[in-house]
């Protein structure tokens, strides 16, 4: 007989891990949050220093995103409860370095791109640590929110895809503007999570809060590069 506490959600009946397994997997989701930056800043400074995603064709730079990002985000899924998770999740994050160096080295070629890159960093860092603070006071559950999250990101990867073709810097910023709200949600939703119990794999964990931390990082830099950015 199973005595363990339960909570339902979405109308199943999940069990709720205890208070030191909620602890221990939000532990070492922080960790491996932290670790998984640094493969993603030495990919974006290879990509930077190399002109990788520069070689590319806009349309090929696309294709090879989607086509890597979510191959990545399947081998993870396959592969977080065994000892390969690890590995392949930091082997992702430097993927997503490299993906992003386009837009880093664009910033960095303004007259003032170095400060957008440091105010763009800043502020996500800010963003996360106060949904991880919002995270620990707030007692109602969050986790109906994750479906109408969800929603709201597959409409702006549709939205984004398309401005691909359009090239409108007005719509640019919106779905920026867009991205950083909704991304910023899923933060706190997903370490809302971790600390109710109701995820209990720390690498599943750290992949959500990851692609939102990434998401919220690189629409700031977009925005702050249309809007605040100078020529040489």
């Amino acid at each position: 007989m199973n005595n363990s506490p339960t909570t339902y959600h979405d109308g199943i009946e999940l069990p709720i891990a205890s208070l030191q397994e909620r602890n221990r997997v939000l532990r070492n989701t922080y960790w491996l949050l932290a670790l998984s930056m640094l493969p993603t800043v030495l990919g974006a400074w290879i990509g930077v220093s190399t002109g990788f995603s520069r070689a590319m064709s806009p349309g090929i730079g696309l294709m090879v995103f989607l086509g890597g990002a979510f191959g990545f985000m399947y081998a993870i899924e396959k592969t977080k409860e065994s000892a390969a998770g690890v590995p392949v999740l930091l082997a992702f994050t430097f993927f997503m370095g490299l993906m992003l160096s386009r837009l880093v080295g664009t910033v960095l070629g303004l007259a003032n791109g170095a400060s957008l890159v440091m105010t763009a960093f800043a502020g996500t860092g800010a963003i996360f640590f106060g949904m991880a603070t919002l995270s620990s006071v707030i007692k109602r559950d969050l986790s109906a929110m994750g479906k109408w999250l969800f929603i709201g990101a597959i409409l702006l990867l549709v939205a984004g895809i398309a401005n691909f073709f359009i090239k409108s810097s007005a719509l640019m910023m919106t779905l920026s503007v867009l991205a950083i709200g909704i991304f910023s949600a899923f933060i706190l939703h997903d370490l809302k999570r971790v600390k109710d119990g109701l995820e209990t794999n720390y690498i599943s964990a750290t992949l959500g809060v990851y692609l939102s931390i990434y998401n919220v990082f690189q629409s700031l830099l977009a925005l702050l590069g249309i809007a605040g950015g100078r020529d040489e």
